[in-house]
C-alpha cells in the first residue's frame, strides 16, 4: 500500500490532484495505505484535508519514501531541483504535472536523475487516461475506417486572470497544448514540426508576450497530419479534437472542467447521419487510479513516458521556431538505459 506527498500546493495540487486522489481513494482504497495524505508548500504551509509537513525531509521522516507516491507540483520552471531533492530523500515514484520540462535543457537534467536515482516518472495528462482517448485510440487500431489521415486538436478557454496572476509559464505553448501532444503522439507516432505560431495576450492595455494562442502543425512520421490550436483568449471553452478517416469522421469533445466530468464523441460518415453519444470521463482521477496501480506493482513498466518526452521535444521545436535566435540543442535520452 502508497502513502501520498503532494509537493506545490497551488491550483494543481490542491485544485487537481487532491480532489481527483479523494476520488480514488473511496474507489480502491486497497492501493493505499492508512493515514492522511501529507502536502508540502512552503508559500501554503496549511491546508484542509492534507497533514502539512514543513518540509519533504519531515515527511520523510513521516511515511517511508519507498513506499510514497509523490505528487511534484511546482510551477513549470522548477522541476528538476526539487526532483533531485527528492530522490535523495529516497522517494522513486513521482507523478510530475505537465509539462516534464520547459526545454531540452532540463529535459536532459531530468534524464540523467532518473537514471542516477532510478527514478519511476508518470506525467500529469489526463487526457491520455480518459475514455473518449481510449475510445479514439481503439478506432485507429481496429483500422475499421480506413488510415488516419488527419487530427486536428482546439484547446480554447478564457485564462486572462490566471495569466496576469501567475506567470508561471513561459509560453501559451506549455499549457493546455502538452495535453494534446500526448494523445497525438500515442495515437499517431513521432512527428516534425511543420510550423508553429505564438500570439500575446493583451487584456487592459497589459500585453503578456506569447501568451495568447499557440498553433502547431505536425507531419507525423507515419503520414498524418496534425494541427494544434490553444486560444487562451477565447471569449468561450472548447476541448475538441477531430479525427478524419478515409470514410469517417470522429468529433470528439472533452470535458471543459471540474463542473461535468463528461465526454462527447460523434461519427459522421457521409450520406447518413451523424450519430453522437454522451458518456461520463473523469479523466484525471482515471489517471491517478492508473498511476497508483502501476506503482502498487512490484515489477513495473516505464509506462508512456516515452510519448512525454517525445512531445517536450516537439514543444522544444516549436518553441525555437518561434524565436529564431534560440539555437536547438542536443538531448539525452530520458528513458535510455
Amino acid at each position: 500500500m502508497l502513502h501520498t506527498l503532494i509537493v506545490g500546493l497551488g491550483r494543481s495540487g490542491r485544485g487537481l490532484h487532491l480532489p481527483s486522489l479523494a476520488k480514488v481513494r473511496a474507489v480502491a482504497p486497497a492501493l493505499f495505505a492508512p493515514g492522511p495524505v501529507m502536502g508540502h508548500d512552503p508559500l501554503r504551509p496549511e491546508g484542509d484535508g492534507i497533514l502539512a509537513v514543513a518540509s519533504p525531509q519531515e515527511a520523510a521522516r513521516r511515511r517511508p519514501p519507498r513506499d510514497t507516491v509523490v505528487h511534484l507540483c511546482t510551477p513549470p520552471h522548477l522541476r528538476a531541483e526539487p526532483m533531485e531533492s527528492l530522490a535523495r530523500l529516497g522517494y522513486r515514484r513521482i507523478i510530475v504535472e505537465k509539462p516534464l520540462a520547459l526545454d531540452l535543457v532540463e529535459l536532459a537534467v531530468i534524464a540523467r536523475l532518473r537514471r542516477r536515482w532510478d527514478l519511476d516518472l508518470s506525467v500529469a495528462t489526463p487526457w491520455s487516461a480518459s475514455t473518449l482517448s481510449r475510445r479514439l485510440s481503439a478506432a485507429r487500431r481496429s483500422g475499421a475506417f480506413g488510415p488516419l489521415r488527419a487530427v486536428t486538436v482546439l484547446q480554447h478557454k478564457p485564462r486572462f486572470t490566471r495569466s496576469l496572476e501567475s506567470p508561471g509559464h513561459p509560453t501559451a505553448f506549455d499549457i493546455e497544448v502538452p495535453h494534446a501532444l500526448a494523445v497525438v503522439v500515442a495515437l499517431a507516432g513521432g512527428a516534425d514540426v511543420a510550423a508553429a505560431e505564438l500570439e500575446d495576450m493583451v487584456v487592459d492595455g497589459a500585453r503578456l508576450p506569447g501568451l495568447g494562442c499557440a498553433r502547431l502543425d505536425l507531419v507525423h512520421h507515419t503520414g498524418v497530419l496534425t494541427r494544434i490550436e490553444s486560444d487562451l483568449t477565447a471569449p468561450l471553452r472548447e476541448r475538441r479534437i477531430v479525427l478524419e478517416f478515409d470514410e469517417v469522421v470522429l468529433t470528439g469533445h472533452y470535458a471543459c472542467s471540474e463542473a461535468d466530468h463528461t465526454a462527447q464523441l460523434s461519427v459522421s460518415v457521409p450520406g447518413r447521419e451523424p450519430t453522437r453519444s454522451v458518456f461520463r470521463d473523469d479523466a484525471f482521477t482515471a489517471f491517478l487510479r492508473a498511476c497508483y496501480t502501476r506503482y502498487s506493482r512490484p515489477r513495473r513498466d516505464r509506462g508512456d513516458l516515452p510519448v512525454h518526452v517525445e512531445a517536450v521535444r516537439l514543444l522544444a521545436e516549436a518553441k525555437n521556431l518561434c524565436s529564431p535566435s534560440t539555437a536547438p540543442r542536443e538531448v539525452d535520452s530520458v528513458v535510455g538505459a
